[in-house]
Protein backbone atom coordinates (compact mmCIF):
# COMPACT_ATOMS: atom_id res chain seq x y z
CA UNK A 1 0.00 0.00 0.00
CA UNK A 2 1.44 3.88 -1.08
CA UNK A 3 1.89 5.94 1.75
CA UNK A 4 2.32 9.89 1.68
CA UNK A 5 4.50 11.84 4.31
CA UNK A 6 3.23 15.56 4.87
CA UNK A 7 6.11 17.27 6.53
CA UNK A 8 8.27 20.44 6.21
CA UNK A 9 12.02 21.13 6.38
CA UNK A 10 14.04 22.76 9.00
CA UNK A 11 16.09 24.97 7.40
CA UNK A 12 17.61 28.48 7.35
CA UNK A 13 15.70 30.20 5.12
CA UNK A 14 11.89 30.45 5.15
CA UNK A 15 11.34 28.15 2.16
CA UNK A 16 12.05 25.07 4.32
CA UNK A 17 8.89 26.06 6.58
CA UNK A 18 6.46 25.27 3.66
CA UNK A 19 4.31 22.10 3.23
CA UNK A 20 5.91 19.48 1.27
CA UNK A 21 4.94 15.74 0.19
CA UNK A 22 6.97 12.52 -0.24
CA UNK A 23 5.43 9.12 -0.79
CA UNK A 24 6.55 5.39 -0.30
CA UNK A 25 5.26 2.37 -1.76
CA UNK A 26 6.48 0.46 1.30
CA UNK A 27 6.64 2.89 4.06
CA UNK A 28 10.55 2.33 4.23
CA UNK A 29 11.73 4.27 1.44
CA UNK A 30 10.69 7.52 0.87
CA UNK A 31 10.28 9.64 -2.55
CA UNK A 32 10.20 13.41 -3.04
CA UNK A 33 7.37 14.95 -4.68
CA UNK A 34 7.73 17.86 -7.03
CA UNK A 35 11.15 17.66 -7.28
CA UNK A 36 11.50 18.37 -3.70
CA UNK A 37 9.79 21.81 -3.56
CA UNK A 38 6.95 22.97 -1.51
CA UNK A 39 3.47 21.88 -2.54
CA UNK A 40 1.97 25.03 -0.81
CA UNK A 41 3.56 28.08 0.02
CA UNK A 42 2.19 30.20 3.32
CA UNK A 43 1.38 33.55 1.95
CA UNK A 44 -0.76 35.12 5.29
CA UNK A 45 -0.10 35.45 9.02
CA UNK A 46 3.90 34.26 9.84
CA UNK A 47 3.84 33.34 6.33
CA UNK A 48 4.99 29.54 7.43
CA UNK A 49 4.43 26.08 7.89
CA UNK A 50 5.61 23.79 10.72
CA UNK A 51 4.13 20.58 12.17
CA UNK A 52 2.02 20.02 9.38
CA UNK A 53 -1.14 17.67 9.23
CA UNK A 54 -3.05 15.77 6.40
CA UNK A 55 -6.29 13.89 7.36
CA UNK A 56 -8.62 12.25 4.67
CA UNK A 57 -11.92 13.29 5.25
CA UNK A 58 -14.85 10.75 5.70
CA UNK A 59 -17.06 12.98 3.56
CA UNK A 60 -13.88 12.66 0.60
CA UNK A 61 -11.17 15.11 0.38
CA UNK A 62 -8.25 16.05 2.86
CA UNK A 63 -7.37 18.93 4.90
CA UNK A 64 -4.22 20.24 5.57
CA UNK A 65 -3.46 22.16 8.76
CA UNK A 66 0.02 23.85 9.88
CA UNK A 67 1.16 25.77 12.73
CA UNK A 68 1.29 29.46 11.55
CA UNK A 69 4.86 30.30 12.19
CA UNK A 70 8.50 30.70 10.28
CA UNK A 71 11.20 30.59 12.74
CA UNK A 72 13.42 31.91 10.02
CA UNK A 73 11.88 35.31 10.04
CA UNK A 74 12.53 35.24 13.89
CA UNK A 75 16.38 34.57 14.00
CA UNK A 76 18.42 37.62 15.18
CA UNK A 77 21.47 38.48 13.77
CA UNK A 78 23.63 35.09 15.44
CA UNK A 79 20.45 32.63 14.43
CA UNK A 80 19.34 32.75 17.65
CA UNK A 81 16.04 32.44 18.51
CA UNK A 82 13.67 33.56 21.69
CA UNK A 83 11.47 30.84 22.42
CA UNK A 84 9.77 32.48 25.33
CA UNK A 85 8.96 35.27 22.83
CA UNK A 86 7.22 32.74 20.30
CA UNK A 87 4.97 31.08 22.82
CA UNK A 88 4.44 34.54 23.95
CA UNK A 89 3.54 36.22 20.94
CA UNK A 90 3.27 33.64 18.00
CA UNK A 91 0.13 33.22 15.72
CA UNK A 92 -3.65 32.47 17.61
CA UNK A 93 -4.67 30.54 14.51
CA UNK A 94 -3.97 27.45 12.61
CA UNK A 95 -3.63 27.40 8.47
CA UNK A 96 -5.84 25.26 6.49
CA UNK A 97 -6.29 24.45 2.86
CA UNK A 98 -8.60 21.65 1.74
CA UNK A 99 -8.12 19.46 -1.68
CA UNK A 100 -10.02 16.87 -3.29
CA UNK A 101 -7.01 15.30 -5.09
CA UNK A 102 -4.00 15.82 -3.36
CA UNK A 103 -2.64 18.41 -6.54
CA UNK A 104 -5.09 21.51 -6.61
CA UNK A 105 -5.76 23.23 -3.22
CA UNK A 106 -8.73 25.72 -1.97
CA UNK A 107 -7.21 28.77 -0.84
CA UNK A 108 -5.50 29.55 2.16
CA UNK A 109 -7.27 29.85 5.17
CA UNK A 110 -5.62 31.19 8.80
CA UNK A 111 -8.56 30.13 11.40
CA UNK A 112 -8.79 31.87 14.51
CA UNK A 113 -10.34 29.77 17.33
CA UNK A 114 -11.88 32.54 19.70
CA UNK A 115 -9.57 32.74 22.10
CA UNK A 116 -7.02 35.36 22.71
CA UNK A 117 -5.84 34.21 25.21
CA UNK A 118 -3.43 32.31 23.86
CA UNK A 119 -0.11 31.93 22.60
CA UNK A 120 1.36 30.72 20.00
CA UNK A 121 -0.93 27.44 18.37
CA UNK A 122 1.67 24.54 18.12
CA UNK A 123 1.14 21.26 16.09
CA UNK A 124 -2.18 20.39 15.33
CA UNK A 125 -3.47 17.19 14.68
CA UNK A 126 -7.10 15.97 14.06
CA UNK A 127 -8.32 12.38 15.25
CA UNK A 128 -11.68 11.20 13.58
CA UNK A 129 -14.25 10.31 15.67
CA UNK A 130 -15.92 7.89 13.87
CA UNK A 131 -19.00 7.08 16.38
CA UNK A 132 -19.75 10.67 16.65
CA UNK A 133 -18.89 11.33 12.70
CA UNK A 134 -16.56 14.50 14.11
CA UNK A 135 -13.19 15.69 14.28
CA UNK A 136 -10.86 16.26 17.00
CA UNK A 137 -8.29 19.03 16.77
CA UNK A 138 -6.06 19.37 18.89
CA UNK A 139 -2.62 21.33 19.73
CA UNK A 140 -0.33 23.03 21.96
CA UNK A 141 -0.64 26.24 23.76
CA UNK A 142 0.36 28.34 26.15
CA UNK A 143 -1.97 31.07 27.35
CA UNK A 144 -1.89 34.03 29.26
CA UNK A 145 -3.00 33.05 32.47
CA UNK A 146 0.40 30.93 33.28
CA UNK A 147 2.66 34.07 32.01
CA UNK A 148 2.69 31.58 28.76
CA UNK A 149 5.33 30.00 30.61
CA UNK A 150 3.03 25.96 30.79
CA UNK A 151 1.92 24.68 27.42
CA UNK A 152 -0.53 22.19 27.91
CA UNK A 153 -2.35 19.99 24.66
CA UNK A 154 -6.15 21.56 24.16
CA UNK A 155 -8.84 20.83 21.28
CA UNK A 156 -11.83 21.68 19.81
CA UNK A 157 -14.61 19.66 17.64
CA UNK A 158 -15.63 20.15 14.44
CA UNK A 159 -18.18 18.16 11.74
CA UNK A 160 -16.75 20.29 8.46
CA UNK A 161 -14.06 22.33 9.41
CA UNK A 162 -16.42 25.62 9.13
CA UNK A 163 -17.32 25.55 12.39
CA UNK A 164 -15.58 25.03 15.47
CA UNK A 165 -16.35 24.70 19.31
CA UNK A 166 -15.04 26.81 21.85
CA UNK A 167 -11.24 25.36 22.79
CA UNK A 168 -11.15 23.18 25.93
CA UNK A 169 -8.32 21.79 27.97
CA UNK A 170 -7.10 18.44 26.67
CA UNK A 171 -4.70 17.09 28.25
CA UNK A 172 -2.10 18.51 31.00
CA UNK A 173 0.68 17.33 33.08
CA UNK A 174 2.72 19.63 35.88
CA UNK A 175 5.64 19.78 33.86
CA UNK A 176 4.96 21.18 29.99
CA UNK A 177 3.91 19.03 27.45
CA UNK A 178 3.76 19.35 23.64
CA UNK A 179 3.13 17.56 19.99
CA UNK A 180 0.04 15.63 20.58
CA UNK A 181 -0.44 12.64 18.41
CA UNK A 182 -3.39 10.22 18.77
CA UNK A 183 -4.05 7.11 17.26
CA UNK A 184 -6.50 4.28 18.15
CA UNK A 185 -5.76 0.40 18.00
CA UNK A 186 -8.79 -2.07 18.84
CA UNK A 187 -10.63 -0.25 21.45
CA UNK A 188 -7.64 1.60 23.28
CA UNK A 189 -6.87 5.16 22.53
CA UNK A 190 -2.53 5.68 21.80
CA UNK A 191 -1.65 9.27 23.08
CA UNK A 192 2.23 9.86 22.39
CA UNK A 193 3.72 13.43 23.59
CA UNK A 194 6.49 15.17 24.01
CA UNK A 195 7.50 16.19 27.98
CA UNK A 196 9.16 19.01 27.71
CA UNK A 197 11.53 18.75 31.57
CA UNK A 198 11.81 16.10 34.17
CA UNK A 199 12.09 14.37 32.27
CA UNK A 200 12.72 15.48 28.30
CA UNK A 201 11.36 13.19 26.26
CA UNK A 202 8.62 11.38 24.29
CA UNK A 203 5.78 9.55 26.32
CA UNK A 204 3.09 7.15 25.90
CA UNK A 205 -0.47 7.02 27.55
CA UNK A 206 -3.43 4.69 26.81
CA UNK A 207 -7.29 5.33 27.82
CA UNK A 208 -10.77 3.53 26.46
CA UNK A 209 -11.93 7.01 25.73
CA UNK A 210 -11.19 9.40 23.43
CA UNK A 211 -11.48 12.63 26.16
CA UNK A 212 -8.89 10.26 28.61
CA UNK A 213 -8.33 9.83 31.77
CA UNK A 214 -4.98 8.34 30.38
CA UNK A 215 -2.74 6.33 32.00
CA UNK A 216 0.71 6.55 31.91
CA UNK A 217 2.69 3.94 30.24
CA UNK A 218 6.04 3.01 32.70
CA UNK A 219 7.38 0.65 30.15
CA UNK A 220 7.44 3.21 27.41
CA UNK A 221 9.57 6.06 29.48
CA UNK A 222 11.60 2.91 30.45
CA UNK A 223 12.53 2.14 26.76
CA UNK A 224 13.35 5.69 26.28
CA UNK A 225 15.40 6.39 28.56
CA UNK A 226 17.57 3.03 28.19
CA UNK A 227 17.59 2.98 24.45
CA UNK A 228 16.89 6.52 22.60
CA UNK A 229 20.57 8.70 23.36
CA UNK A 230 19.84 12.37 24.21
CA UNK A 231 15.81 11.42 24.42
CA UNK A 232 15.26 15.09 24.73
CA UNK A 233 16.51 16.09 21.41
CA UNK A 234 13.41 14.14 19.88
CA UNK A 235 9.78 15.19 19.07
CA UNK A 236 7.16 15.38 17.11
CA UNK A 237 5.68 11.91 17.31
CA UNK A 238 4.15 10.17 14.29
CA UNK A 239 2.51 6.39 13.90
CA UNK A 240 1.92 4.44 11.06
CA UNK A 241 1.07 0.92 10.05
CA UNK A 242 3.64 -0.88 7.90
CA UNK A 243 2.32 -3.84 4.88
CA UNK A 244 3.25 -6.55 7.33
CA UNK A 245 1.06 -5.20 9.86
CA UNK A 246 4.28 -3.66 12.04
CA UNK A 247 3.85 -0.56 13.65
CA UNK A 248 5.79 2.31 12.66
CA UNK A 249 6.89 4.96 15.84
CA UNK A 250 8.35 8.17 13.66
CA UNK A 251 10.23 10.50 16.42
CA UNK A 252 11.60 14.12 14.95
CA UNK A 253 15.57 14.56 15.57
CA UNK A 254 15.13 18.57 15.80
CA UNK A 255 17.93 20.63 14.28
CA UNK A 256 18.31 18.05 11.70
CA UNK A 257 19.78 21.34 9.34
CA UNK A 258 22.59 20.56 11.80
CA UNK A 259 22.69 16.82 12.47
CA UNK A 260 21.25 15.89 9.44
CA UNK A 261 18.61 13.41 11.01
CA UNK A 262 15.31 14.77 11.02
CA UNK A 263 12.88 11.35 11.62
CA UNK A 264 14.13 8.76 12.77
CA UNK A 265 11.94 4.87 12.65
CA UNK A 266 11.08 3.15 15.46
CA UNK A 267 8.96 -0.37 14.66
CA UNK A 268 7.31 -2.93 17.34
CA UNK A 269 5.89 -6.12 15.37
CA UNK A 270 2.34 -5.06 15.66
CA UNK A 271 0.07 -2.44 16.02
CA UNK A 272 -0.22 -1.40 19.90
CA UNK A 273 2.83 -2.94 20.74
CA UNK A 274 5.02 -0.57 22.23
CA UNK A 275 8.14 -2.50 22.31
CA UNK A 276 9.80 -0.35 19.70
CA UNK A 277 13.27 -0.77 18.37
CA UNK A 278 15.58 1.59 16.28
CA UNK A 279 15.96 0.93 12.63
CA UNK A 280 17.34 3.08 11.01
CA UNK A 281 19.18 0.74 8.39
CA UNK A 282 15.43 -0.26 6.98
CA UNK A 283 14.37 3.22 6.24
CA UNK A 284 15.47 5.87 3.04
CA UNK A 285 14.60 10.01 3.46
CA UNK A 286 15.77 11.79 0.58
CA UNK A 287 16.56 14.51 2.88
CA UNK A 288 15.52 15.49 6.32
CA UNK A 289 12.09 15.49 7.16
CA UNK A 290 10.24 17.39 9.65
CA UNK A 291 7.68 17.34 12.46
CA UNK A 292 4.44 15.73 9.69
CA UNK A 293 1.95 12.93 9.42
CA UNK A 294 1.89 9.53 7.04
CA UNK A 295 -1.22 8.45 5.93
CA UNK A 296 -2.12 5.58 3.56
CA UNK A 297 -2.66 6.20 -0.70
CA UNK A 298 -4.28 4.86 -3.15
CA UNK A 299 -2.08 3.63 -5.71
CA UNK A 300 -4.15 6.49 -7.91
CA UNK A 301 -3.32 9.09 -5.84
CA UNK A 302 0.41 7.74 -5.65
CA UNK A 303 1.05 7.87 -9.37
CA UNK A 304 -0.53 11.24 -9.77
CA UNK A 305 1.73 12.40 -7.04
CA UNK A 306 4.54 10.77 -8.52
CA UNK A 307 3.79 12.88 -11.76
CA UNK A 308 4.03 16.32 -9.92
Amino acid sequence: MPYLFAHFKEKITPDGEQVYFSVSRDGFNWEKVNNGNPILTATLGEKGCRDIEIVRLHTGGFMVITTDLCVANRYDENLNLDWSNINRTGSKCLRMWKTDDLVTFSEERLVHFGRNDFGCMWAPEVFFDEEREEYLIHWGSTVEETDYKHMSIYCSVTKDFETFSAPQLYFTKKNEILDSHITKVGDTYHLFYKNAHNPSMNMHATSDNLFGPFEHDEKFQQFMEENVPNPGSYEGPATYILPDGKWCLMLDFFGCEKEKMGYVPFVSNEAGDVNFERKDELFSFPYGFKHGKVIEITDEEYEKLKSL
